[in-house]
């Protein structure tokens, strides 16, 4: 899926190789709420067999990266990242997760979303984190080599 501010998730064609790995998935995308999910595995795990953090806190920057522009999309904005502030509060081992980003400001210049993300099994949050972004003008596509 590509969400409406063309971001594109872990399913899509045109997803990088980092959002490949990162395994978010939309579900829906609204300008004030993103849902999403990932199948955590083997490839973000640290040595010692637990989620890395890094993918939590990628996770957190994607989703409210994606909601952030789903909302300034229309006034010929992006929504970039500035602050990325993610809590680890459970260890897990992997599985399903579910993701749930809604903006707690939205502002002119700049948005404020909470992101939790929680194990699909249990219902227990294993992280959460504050995004705050930068609404700018959308850049003219780069010409490609």
């Amino acid at each position: 899926m590509t969400a409406s501010d063309g971001f594109p998730d872990a399913s899509s064609d045109d997803a990088s190789t980092f959002v490949r790995a990162s395994g978010l998935v939309v579900d829906e995308v609204t300008s004030t709420t993103l849902r999403g999910h990932a199948e955590l595995g083997t490839d973000h795990l640290t040595a010692w067999g637990t989620v890395h953090g890094g993918v939590y806190a990628s996770i957190v920057e994607s989703a409210g990266g994606a909601g952030a522009g789903a909302a300034v999309t229309d006034s010929g904005q992006i929504a970039v990242g500035i602050h990325n502030a993610t809590d680890f509060l459970r260890a897990s081992t992997g599985g399903r997760v579910e993701v749930l980003a809604e903006a707690l400001f939205q502002g002119r210049s700049q948005q404020l979303w909470d992101v939790v993300i929680n194990q699909s099994e249990s219902g227990k949050v294993l992280a959460r984190g504050q995004l705050r972004l930068q609404n700018v003008p959308r850049p003219d596509p780069a010409p490609h080599a």
